[in-house]
Formats: structure tokens, C-alpha cells, sequence
């Protein structure tokens, strides 16, 4: 008999490893493309020529096509085959990751922004005149022509952004599923106290995605778009330019093959299992996480028999129950502050995380790929890290819904505190003539009214829209070689030298030279030494953050009733991420949009992406959005806490109302059949002696 038992128990035990597993490889997967897509974000918005408050539009359609499904999804699913229903959700993913990626193949070849020819001809001992070649741009500066430019961005396709819109719409419908069914499926038929680890252990391996996806994002940053298609010698910019575009369409490609391989197992598994231990440890007392008397004190009391329900109802009835399913889940009044609490923090956290790389370009002088690289590798470690803390906090000292509410807010406090402190370690504006800084020997820029016209090159009839910036060997950039009163030139390629540069000062240093090189001057060295400090605290403040992570999950978990647990699951997905999610990465991208200082051009005429950001300005306000929400999310931390104590204060005196009654009916041993009720709310739980 024993033998014959442990069979089914192992085969049991065997599949409910298999889902683990499946669901932490298919977090990682997904996880990896939605990190690779952050890391695309700047790529993207170069290659389109869009402004940040647009490409925030991009990075909120995901959210959008979560939001399309996602309560139906999240409450019929959880009557339907779940398992089944994940894996049908890859497959819609990975679908959306090959879309993203097909505006490459439909568009032309990418041509950066430049304001003149430069000579890539290796035999070449032609000089070309950067100060004299730009009469022309003059009179296109002043009348552009409308018809041209629109049949124009027809033949370049200047709208394939709409599909990079679509599939990743798509890949927030696929994605849907995973969370609510995935989460509920494994809490169901797992141990309760075994959940806070499997959570940890999933999102940690979930974390090992946005490595790869920050990895390979810094790694295809540095590759060409057109790779293969053109002569890279040709290419007289490096990664380190802001119009440089690196091959973002490739990840994509990849990404959709892992999220392929990902939903095979979901199709074996079946619909339901046998409750974890169930058989052997059925009389067993469980620990303080387990959803017993504790649990059963955050939910609604009117509510507790909603468990007991059948289960196997038909779809009209479904529908029928779907609305009162609401009303139970929304007058928990707990889980309702704890949906607030998520929504303010989730907020700080899309807006952070969608403009980090560009934050650490334009305040500390990274490239997007360097930037993408130190997130990847010191950041995201430190998360995951996090998340297996705090799961083996909750588990070590067996900490009930309250201490997890402790160590999340005290998380959310660290994490505030590590945020606050970066905005101290800060490097000045890059110094690029007429825009941060004076021509030198004329009188300072004002950054709203900033001209790059200066006497020095007042003959030149240089074109002010184009950037095409050169470094002095003083250390000052300037936008172009004719801005800049270059009058020749020598070299090719990426080696081109600018000389005779009338705008470069040398009253200060009369030995120096007045040549210019292609590209932008590297910030001082005083700047990579704050950049590490704030590397240092941006770590240590991910991994306290993350150390709530956990907790606060397993708060949302025992808050809700079983039955109701994948609707709210759902529902809290549904809201945060549709107020949480759609709208940070376009307010955070419009504002940070009007500290831009010089806007590219476009292909066809008009503004293109932003070159070069006012960095003081850009600081206060990403840092100063970020912070305001965070204060905010501390706030209502303090309420939810005060809210679960006085709850888990009723449960104590309801525990001792439950005693004391207990030995009064002992003591009354004469009488017979008499019921007692103790409590309105307990008016179910009759004793009978």
C-alpha cells in the first residue's frame, strides 16, 4: 500500500516541478524581452526619428494589450485549462517579438543625420571645405518643401513604428495569462508555506532575463543597424554618437525563438493536481504562512464559504457570477490599499526604468551600450538577489502577513533613502559651444536662448538644424565642423580631421592646435568618479527594494479568498499596469522632452530625436518625478501597515472570544442540544453540545 501510494504522490510531485520549472524558464523568457525592449528604447527612437514622448506610447503598448484581455482572461482562465492557456500565450508572444522586429526588413538602410559629404574614398587627396559647402542649407533651412517631404517619408517609411507599436501590443496580449494563471495554478496545488520560496525562485530566475535582455542590448548597441547590408568603413560615426543605431531588430529575432521553446511544456501539463502533501501531512499543523486562521482574518467574513463553491459551472453561469466575483474581491478593503500602494510605486519604477540608460547617457556621458552593460551586470544581479532574500526571510523565520508587511516597507524605506542620495552625485553639462556653454571669448548662453551662430562663424552659412558634432583638442564640442569655422580637412572616415578651426580659442594656450575630431568630447574625469558612486547606491538600493518584493507579494496572496485568487491576481495586474504601466513612460518621456537643447532632423525634413539634453534640467525632473512617487507609495505603505495590524488584532481577540467560550460550554456539562453563536461574524461556526 505504501508503495502503490507514493506512486501517485511522486507523479504528482514530479509535475508540479515541471510547472515550476516551465514557469521559471517562461518568466525568464518574457522577462527578456521586455528588458531587451528598455534597452532598445533609445535605438529605437533614433532609428524612427520620434521623441521620447512617443517612444513611451511604444513602451505603454504592452501594457495596452494586457489590458484588453486580462480580466477576461484572468477569471474564465482560472476555470479553464491554465497550463494550456500559458503556453497559447507564448505562442501570441512570440508572435508579437517577430512583428517588432519586421520593420528592419521593409525599410531602406539607415542614413544618419549629417551636414555635409565626407570623404570615404581610401586614395582620396581631396580636401574637403567643411566651412564653404553649406550655402545650400541655408535656403532649405528657411523653405522647405511640403510635397517633397511627404513623398519622401512615403519612400523611407517613416511610420514603420506602428508595427514596433502592434507587436509589442501582441506581446502584451501573450503575456497576460502568465501572471494571474501561472501564480495561482502554482499556490493551489503547492503548500502554502513552500509559495513565498517557489515565488522567490521563479522571480529570480525571471531576473536572469533582463540580464540577458540588458546584455545583449548593450552587446547589438554596438553592432550596426544595416550590418551586413553596408560598407562599415564607410560609417563615419561610432557607437558612442547619438545618432549611431545599433542592430535593436536582431534581439528580437532571438527573443522570439526562446518564447517558442518556452510554451511547449505547458501543453503536457494537465488542468489540475493533487494539493502538495496533502495525503501525509494532511492532520499536520501548518506553519504561520499557511491560509488558515490567519488567513481566513483578512477576508471579508461574509465571504469564507465562497471556497466551498462547485467549481464546475457552465459559462453562462460564470458570466452570470462575474460581477458579484467584483464586489466580494473589491470590498476587501486591504487588497484595495494594497492595489493603491502598487500603482503609485509602479508608477516610479516604469518611469525609472524606461529612461535609466538614457538618464546615464546624458547625466554621466555613457554610450547606450556601456549604459545597458552596467545594468545589466551590477543592477539586475542585485534584484534578483533581493527577491531570494526576502523569500528566504519569510520562510528562515516563518514571518506571518504582518512581519511581511514589515520587511516591505522597511524595503521601500531603504530604497527611498539609496534614491534620494543619487541625486547628489552628479556630473555638469557636456560643454558644446552655443548650446551649454559660450563660444569662448563671446559672452555666456542663456539655455533658452542658446544661438550656434557666433562671429566666428558668421561667413561660413552653416545650417543649424543638423548635428554632426566634432571635439576640439580643447575639450570643447561643437554641433558641426562648420559651425565650429573649420576651413579644412583631412582623412577619411571615422579618422577625419577638421583644421584651421576659427571658432577653437587659443588665446589661453597659444601652442595648441585648432583641428577637430569627428565626434563628441568625453566628459572630465571628475565625472566617472560620481558615476561609480551612483552606480554603487543605485545597487545597493535595488537590492533593498527588491527584498520587498516578496513579502508584499505574499500580503496580496493572503488577503484575497482561494476562489477569488486568480481573478485578483488579475485584477491587480489589470490596474497597475494600466495606470502603473500605459501612462509613466509617456508623462516621464514628454517632460523630459522639454529639456531637450538641440533636436535632430529628419531624413525628410523636420524635428527628429533629441541630441543633447540640458543635463541639470533632465536630472530634476527624472529624479524629482521619481522621488515625489516614491514619497507618495512610503505614505500609503504607513496606512496599509496600520490597516493589517488592526486586523490581525481582531483575529487575536476573536482567537480568545473563541477560548473562553470553549471552556463555558465545558463547564455547562448538564445541558444538552444547546448552540451557541459567539460572534455576528462567526454565526456560520455554531458549537453544538
Amino acid at each position: 500500500m505504501s508503495v502503490e501510494s507514493k506512486k501517485p504522490q511522486e507523479a504528482c510531485c514530479s509535475k508540479l516541478k515541471l510547472f515550476l520549472v516551465s514557469l521559471a524558464f517562461m518568466y525568464f523568457a518574457k522577462a527578456f524581452g521586455g528588458a531587451y525592449m528598455k534597452s532598445s528604447i533609445t535605438q529605437i527612437e533614433r532609428r524612427f526619428d520620434i521623441p521620447s514622448s512617443l517612444i513611451g506610447v511604444i513602451d505603454g503598448s504592452f501594457e495596452m494589450g494586457n489590458l484588453l484581455v486580462i480580466a477576461f482572461v484572468s477569471y474564465f482562465g482560472a476555470k479553464l485549462h491554465r497550463p494550456r492557456l500559458i503556453g497559447i500565450g507564448c505562442l501570441v508572444m512570440a508572435t508579437g517579438s517577430f512583428i517588432v522586429a519586421l520593420p528592419h526588413f521593409l525599410q531602406g538602410p539607415y542614413k544618419y543625420e549629417t551636414s555635409m559629404s565626407h570623404n570615404t574614398e581610401a586614395n582620396s587627396t581631396e580636401s574637403i571645405l567643411p566651412c564653404l559647402s553649406n550655402h545650400n542649407l541655408t535656403e532649405k533651412d528657411e523653405t522647405p518643401d511640403i510635397a517633397a517631404i511627404q513623398a519622401c517619408e512615403k519612400a523611407v517609411g517613416s511610420s514603420m513604428w506602428i508595427y514596433v507599436f502592434l507587436g509589442n501590443m501582441l506581446r502584451g496580449i501573450g503575456e497576460t495569462p502568465s501572471m494571474p494563471l501561472g501564480v495561482s495554478y502554482l499556490d493551489d496545488f503547492s503548500r502554502q508555506e513552500n509559495t513565498p520560496f517557489y515565488l522567490a525562485c521563479i522571480y529570480t530566475t525571471g531576473m536572469l532575463g533582463p540580464m540577458v535582455g540588458f546584455m545583449l542590448g548593450s552587446y547589438l548597441a554596438k553592432t550596426y543597424v544595416d550590418i551586413g547590408f553596408v560598407d562599415l568603413d564607410s560609417i563615419t560615426i561610432t557607437y558612442k554618437d547619438s545618432r549611431w543605431v545599433g542592430a535593436w531588430w536582431l534581439g528580437f529575432i532571438v527573443n522570439g525563438i526562446v518564447i517558442l521553446l518556452s510554451s511547449i511544456p505547458f501543453f503536457f501539463l494537465p488542468k489540475s493536481l493533487p494539493k502538495q502533501g496533502e495525503e501525509e501531512e494532511g492532520g499536520k499543523k501548518s506553519t504561520e504562512l499557511a491560509s488558515g486562521p490567519e488567513q481566513q482574518s483578512f477576508l471579508p467574513d461574509e465571504t469564507q464559504d465562497g471556497e466551498d463553491k462547485e467549481k464546475s459551472a457552465t459559462l453562462k453561469e460564470m458570466v452570470k457570477d462575474f460581477v458579484p466575483s467584483l464586489k466580494r474581491l473589491f470590498r476587501n478593503s486591504i487588497y484595495t490599499m494594497i492595489i493603491l500602494t502598487n500603482l503609485v510605486a509602479v508608477n516610479g519604477f516604469v518611469g525609472m526604468i524606461t529612461f535609466k540608460p538614457k538618464f546615464m547617457e546624458q547625466i554621466y556621458g555613457q554610450a547606450a551600450s556601456r549604459a545597458n552593460f552596467l545594468i545589466g551586470i551590477m543592477n539586475l544581479p542585485a534584484v534578483a538577489l533581493g527577491f531570494i532574500t526576502g523569500g528566504f526571510i519569510l520562510k528562515r523565520f516563518k514571518l506571518g502577513v504582518v512581519g511581511a508587511a514589515r520587511v516591505s516597507i522597511s524595503a521601500s524605506l531603504g530604497a527611498f533613502c539609496m534614491l534620494s542620495l543619487q541625486g547628489f552625485f552628479h556630473c555638469d553639462n557636456a560643454e558644446v559651444a552655443g548650446l551649454t556653454v559660450a563660444y569662448q571669448g563671446y559672452p555666456q548662453v542663456s539655455y533658452h536662448h542658446s544661438t550656434l551662430l557666433s562671429p566666428c562663424n558668421m561667413g561660413c552659412s552653416c545650417s543649424m538644424k543638423h548635428w554632426d558634432p566634432v571635439c576640439a583638442y580643447n575639450g570643447m564640442t561643437y554641433a558641426s565642423p562648420c559651425l565650429a569655422g573649420c576651413q579644412t580637412s583631412t582623412g577619411m572616415g571615422k579618422a577625419m580631421v577638421f583644421h584651421n578651426c576659427t571658432c577653437i580659442d587659443t588665446s589661453t594656450s597659444p601652442a595648441a592646435n585648432m583641428s577637430a575630431v569627428l565626434g563628441q568630447c568625453p566628459r572630465r574625469t571628475e565625472c566617472d568618479d560620481k558615476f561609480k558612486i551612483y552606480m554603487a547606491l543605485s545597487v545597493l538600493g535595488a537590492f533593498i527594494s527588491a527584498c520587498g518584493g516578496t513579502p508584499g507579494y505574499i500580503v496580496l496572496l493572503r488577503s484575497i479568498q482561494p476562489d477569488l485568487k486568480s481573478l485578483a491576481l488579475g485584477m491587480q495586474t489589470l490596474i497597475v499596469r494600466t495606470l502603473g504601466g500605459i501612462p509613466p513612460p509617456i508623462y516621464f518621456g514628454a517632460l523630459i522632452d522639454r529639456t531637450c537643447l538641440k533636436w535632430g532632423t529628419k531624413q525628410c525634413g523636420g524635428r527628429g530625436a533629441c541630441r543633447i539634453y540640458d543635463s541639470n534640467a533632465f536630472r530634476l525632473t527624472f529624479l524629482g518625478l521619481i522621488i515625489g512617487l516614491y514619497v507618495l507609495a512610503n505614505m500609503l505603505w504607513g496606512v496599509l501597515y496600520v490597516k493589517i495590524v488592526k486586523r490581525q488584532k481582531k483575529l487575536v481577540l476573536r482567537d480568545q472570544a473563541k477560548k473562553n467560550g470553549v471552556e463555558a460550554n465545558r463547564l455547562s456539562n448538564g445541558h444538552a442540544s444547546i448552540s451557541i453563536v459567539k460572534y455576528k461574524e462567526d454565526e456560520n461556526m455554531e458549537s453544538t453540545i
